[in-house]
């Protein structure tokens, strides 16, 4: 079952931070900052760990989510879509001026 997508206007953020920062993955914590918003870092600055769990792969760019986190999400499947306006993480897309959203809906 495809749990996460995403839409073409964030492909095309994410093909052009692939160029300039390599192999990259996208978290979702539930942490503070931006809440739950989804942030793509570079692969090897983020540890991976078993509270984590892999959601799937976005252009090859694999996408997780803390367990806490997703016992709230696990009944959805979630788009990953992108915005103009900074948000307040370390995410790689915020000097760009956008950042990632996530838009949702019931699995069936």
């Amino acid at each position: 079952m495809e749990r996460v997508a995403i839409t073409e206007k964030a492909q095309i953020i994410v093909q052009e931070l692939k160029k300039k920062h390599g192999n990259l993955i996208f978290h979702q914590s539930g942490g503070c900052c931006d809440g739950s918003a989804p942030m793509l870092l570079p692969k090897e600055d983020f540890y991976i760990d078993d509270s984590d769990i892999l959601l799937g792969e976005l252009l090859e760019v694999p996408f997780y989510m803390n367990k806490d986190q997703f016992e709230y999400w696990k009944h959805t499947h979630l788009i990953i879509d992108v915005i103009e306006g900074r948000g307040a993480s370390f995410s790689l897309e915020i000097p760009l001026g956008v950042r990632f959203i996530v838009h949702s809906k019931l699995l069936r």
